[in-house]
């Protein structure tokens, strides 16, 4: 079965840490542009960080810069997202995508028609 896979969320305090992951199955993930992407109650969903297939280039949004870090483990066929320095407006529901084509300032703008979405892992940054 194709699918990308979030785990890692959870509750966390401000200034903690938590590391998602995004494991494929069905599909070679060495070959594919990942994104980190999340929406807040409310909000629209927005790109937080991405990752090429080739270079390993990477991509952050400008509020996650220097406290989250996106890095991929093509063996495990999985990409992390290390978030540290936490603070309540990272709260949001973090999804995952992959896609073949984009590449990484496309594919984090959330541009249409990309290949693989994950459902989804919760995230609270709250006392």
């Amino acid at each position: 079965q194709v699918q990308l896979v979030e785990s890692g969320g959870g509750l966390v305090q401000p200034g903690g840490s938590l590391r998602l992951s995004c494991a494929a199955s069905g599909f070679n993930l060495d070959y594919y542009a990942v994104g980190w992407f999340r929406q807040a109650p409310g909000k629209p969903r927005e790109g937080v960080s991405c990752i090429s297939s080739s270079d390993g280039s990477t991509y952050y949004q400008d509020s996650v810069k220097g406290r989250f870090t996106i890095s991929r483990d093509n063996a495990r066929n999985t990409v992390y997202l290390q978030m540290d320095s936490l603070k309540p407006e990272d709260t949001a529901v973090y999804y995952c995508a992959a896609d073949r084509l984009f590449l990484i300032t496309a594919l984090c703008s959330g541009v249409p028609g990309i290949e693989y979405w994950g459902k989804g892992t919760p995230v609270t940054v709250s006392s």
